[in-house]
């Protein structure tokens, strides 16, 4: 084998991951196409040590870590084709190189389908985001909006703690009237009518203009809308998935590894809730069960 391990996706989970099969002194290479979800965020917030970072500049820092092992190899690039061999797994990348592996990691992330309301797209990260623990802080004491895209109430209540709340239900929902009551009971504002474009001067949030021309007054925005898998190679592989709140999931144990054995999964693609810490914490058991599959199954 020309590696022990692939690991496809070099940011907070691939790496993670990585880490760990380096420091096993396993031959690892790194497959990246540095288009991590997170690119659009102008800072991770609530990751332990690295509070305030720009997303690029932490990456940055960990492969240099991860690439000071001798064992570890880096591929900016593609990996579009991956398939079962008699002993291991063949991974294709964009360029035609193909590489020969015993295990594989998959860290390939999420993609965002935003949803279609003129102006959002070019504030994502900004001012327009989808965690209140991610960003809620930033925001504090500002006016904030809360944007339904499916019928749920729960952030929307979580976030007058940081701040006065509007919910625009935006015609995905119709509230009842226990829902209406606690939002109310939170202090929280209501808006049925259809929001039609987000104002203000790019990337910062001055309103969410409705039908009909009115302006409600908002500086930041939570919304979320629906995902999908960044890259095919789960699919190829016949990993099978669990539906997450916004899409589909890769579905792995508590190693992470998936239903297709050689074959760990970590990330937002392998987990329902996006987060940093999760992303690197599943990294690093993919990256041990892993290295722990090489041994024992060896040993067996």
């Amino acid at each position: 084998m020309e590696f022990d391990a692939i690991v496809v996706g070099g940011s907070f989970a691939g790496l993670s991951a990585a880490m760990q099969l380096a420091r096993a002194r396993r031959r690892v290479l790194i497959v990246d196409a540095e288009l991590p979800r997170n690119r659009f965020s102008h800072a991770s917030h609530g990751f332990f040590g690295q509070d305030g970072r720009k997303p690029a500049d932490i990456i940055a820092d960990a492969r240099a870590m991860v690439l000071a092992y001798p064992t570890v190899d880096f591929v900016k690039g593609e990996a579009v084709h991956a398939a079962r061999t008699d002993d291991g797994f063949a991974v294709t990348l964009a360029n035609g190189d193909k590489h020969e592996v015993a295990r594989l990691v998959l860290a390939t992330g999420l993609i965002d389908e935003l949803p279609e309301v003129p102006g959002l797209v070019e504030r994502w990260g900004k001012s327009v985001f989808p965690c209140p623990y991610c960003d809620g802080y930033e925001v504090a004491g500002r006016r904030i909006g809360v944007l339904a895209t499916f019928p749920q109430i729960h952030t929307a209540m979580l976030l007058p703690d940081w701040g006065d709340t509007t919910f625009f239900t935006n015609e995905a929902m119709t509230l009842d009237d226990e829902q209406t009551a606690a939002l109310h009971g939170r202090g929280v504002a209501i808006e049925t009518a259809p929001v039609v474009a987000l104002i203000g001067d790019a990337p910062a949030l001055s309103g969410v203009q409705l039908a009909g021309g009115r302006v409600t007054p908002i500086d930041a925005l939570f919304t979320v809308g629906t995902t999908r898998m960044a890259s095919p190679l789960a699919e190829q592989l016949g990993c099978e998935f669990d539906e997450g709140p916004l899409g589909p999931v890769i579905r792995t144990d508590e190693f992470q590894a998936t239903t297709v054995p050689g074959v760990y999964a970590a990330g937002d693609a392998a987990q329902a809730f996006a987060n940093a810490t999760m992303a690197s914490a599943n990294g690093v058991m993919a990256g041990v069960g892993a290295h722990q599959s090489l041994v024992f199954a060896r040993a067996a």
